[in-house]
């Protein structure tokens, strides 16, 4: 009789520390943007950081830290105005787009989120589509709409992305910076199949030029595009090639991918089976371990929220002291280096003056003017994605 006492004591104190620590974990897989704002070291307040117009919200200031050198990232917020609109749901606004709107899309010059019913709170704008992955094109054709009615004359660049893609919006600025928004391009994760110049992946997020977009409004104005398919991605690259948009390479200068579909793990750390669809739709060649990913990647995609937070640290906060970066992309044609060296001579004074410092040591341990190419450019090979599913199938 005591075995079998001390037996259902045992079972169920294991059954309730099981759930118990089941719910510990769940809670702390669950990010508090709250915390979020304590490291955020010197952003202002939310309220001083946007404007809000109509269910739109627009960046009052480039966000970076105090001290921060960024004079390059403050003058392209300027130059390449990006529109960002993200495509969520009623019921992802407190599980998925909140973390977006504390985190990557505080980067961007508006920030729109497109939902099939109105929030004004959040706020959202109401398409008056239902939910669900049918409803995945209407939601995009509108939203574009949306964007061109409303604030066409706000940016030069309309970037998609899912509420769970997380985007550098500064490393996408560097890769438009090269091309103008009278451009009939687009970019994004070149895919190959069922089009002639391939199409763009949906979950990794891609951007239309200012011509672009209006070329797609006036296509479906003239009928010559239609809401032909819900797989939105195709449908939509079908629509670009009618109308005249080209499939830009989005591609470094080492040939690394910028654009992922998947979450950097998986590209990093995965070894995709020859089976898998993932080979046969990506349009360059895929590159799979570090040289997945070019050092200054755009958007990686599956992203939860807790995730959001850490990419988020990993990229604008974490640093390993005493290097330059061995990666240096050539600097935006439109960029005046003049200043960067106005404010490289300023910050070098202020360092080598200052008490407790070693002359010809220290410096700013984030600055990267010099090139120390230690390690040879990788072969032309490209990187690719994953957890999605394709396209026509």
């Amino acid at each position: 009789m005591t075995a079998l006492k001390s037996r259902v004591s045992f079972c169920a104190g294991f059954v309730v520390g099981t759930f118990t620590l089941y719910m510990f974990l769940g809670q702390e897989k669950t990010p508090n943007p709250s915390r979020f704002d304590q490291f955020r070291g010197g952003h202002e307040e939310e309220k001083n950081i946007w404007k809000k117009d109509r269910s739109a919200l627009f960046n009052l200031k480039h966000p970076h830290h105090i001290g921060e050198d960024s004079g390059m990232a403050d003058e392209l917020f300027k130059k390449v105005r990006i529109l960002c609109w993200v495509m969520t749901g009623p019921k992802n606004l407190e599980t998925k787009a909140r973390h977006v709107k504390s985190t990557w899309s505080r980067h961007c010059n508006v920030i729109v989120f497109m939902s099939s019913v109105e929030d004004p709170h959040f706020p959202t704008v109401g398409l008056g589509t239902k939910e669900g992955r049918d409803q995945l094109y209407w939601k995009t054709i509108r939203a574009f709409h949306y964007a061109y009615e409303h604030y066409r004359n706000e940016a030069d660049w309309f970037l998609k992305a899912d509420d769970d893609t997380y985007v550098i919006v500064d490393n996408l600025r560097w890769v438009l910076s090269n091309h103008t928004p009278e451009e009939p391009i687009y970019f994004g994760r070149r895919f190959k199949p069922y089009t002639k110049q391939g199409y763009m992946s949906g979950g990794a997020g891609y951007v239309l030029s200012k011509e672009a977009l209006r070329r797609y409004v006036e296509g479906f104005q003239s009928k010559v595009c239609t809401h032909t398919s819900s797989v939105e991605d195709l449908a939509l690259g079908q629509c670009m090639e009618k109308v005249g948009v080209l499939a830009g390479d989005t591609r470094d200068t080492w040939h690394r991918e910028t654009f992922h579909p998947f979450v950097p793990e998986q590209h990093l750390t995965s070894k995709f089976p020859k089976s898998f669809w993932y080979w046969s739709y990506c349009y360059y060649p895929i590159s799979e371990g570090p040289n997945c990913c070019s050092d200054v990647s755009v958007s990686f995609h599956y992203v939860d929220p807790l995730n959001m937070y850490l990419i988020e640290y990993y990229t604008y906060h974490l640093r390993a002291f005493g290097y330059s970066y061995r990666y240096q992309p050539p600097a935006p044609p439109a960029y005046n280096v003049e200043q960067l060296g106005s404010l490289d001579a300023t910050e070098e004074k202020e360092v080598w003056t200052s008490p407790g410092k070693e002359q010809g040591r220290g410096g700013n341990p984030s600055r990267t003017d010099k090139r120390h190419d230690i390690d040879p450019p990788p072969p032309p090979a490209a990187r690719k994605e994953l957890p999605a599913v394709p396209a026509g199938r």
